[in-house]
């Protein structure tokens, strides 16, 4: 029994080592690099979370609803279109930007999804975005905390995401990425 409170303290005095080091995250960026289906366990950098009722509202309020499950096949660096290797089941409305919750972006993801949330907010940095994935999944809080670097205002994360919505028996419909710009648009 002894142990364990020493272990605690021993955890403490090295900088909380067994209260919640995340080794998962880099450090200089502080983005999450890998093992991105685990609970999140810190507060959404740059944004707020919400639950259902919220997305209700914000919905309701002319928000802006952003999908960011990953896909497997990745996109066709020729021609930018998806190889939909996983169908994607999304909340209606929403628009799905694979990849782009990763912790790290190549240049053209990057851009893909700076040019997307220009587009869908008509350029309006303080209009709402929701951000989303499944529940426990790190790409949406990630994606949150890149849409604060580029200057959007008004973010929100919808922790539980399709699993959420499914779970509150609501309906989702198929969705379809729109394609990275080709190298020449870039």
């Amino acid at each position: 029994m002894r142990s364990l409170p020493f272990a605690l303290l021993l955890g403490l005095a090295a900088g909380g080592a067994l209260a919640g080091s995340d080794f998962d995250s880099d450090e200089s960026t502080g983005y999450r690099v890998q093992n991105y289906r685990a609970p999140v366990t810190r507060p959404v950098e740059g944004g707020a979370r919400i639950d259902l009722t919220d997305l209700d509202r914000l919905r309701d309020d002319g928000a802006v609803l952003v999908d960011t499950m990953p896909q497997r096949g990745g996109y066709d660096p020729a021609t930018g279109a998806w190889r939909l290797v996983d169908r994607r089941a999304t909340i209606p409305g929403a628009t799905w930007l694979p990849e782009t919750g990763r912790g790290s972006l190549e240049p053209r993801l990057a851009a893909y999804f700076a040019r997307h949330l220009a587009r869908l907010t008509d350029g309006e940095r303080g209009r709402p975005l929701v951000f989303f994935c499944l529940a426990d999944c790190w790409m949406s809080w990630n994606a949150v905390k890149r849409a604060a670097a580029l200057g959007y205002t008004r973010l929100y994360w919808f922790a539980d995401g399709t699993d959420g919505w499914v779970e509150a028996e609501r309906p989702l419909v198929d969705a379809v990425p729109p394609p990275v710009p080709p190298l020449h648009d870039r």
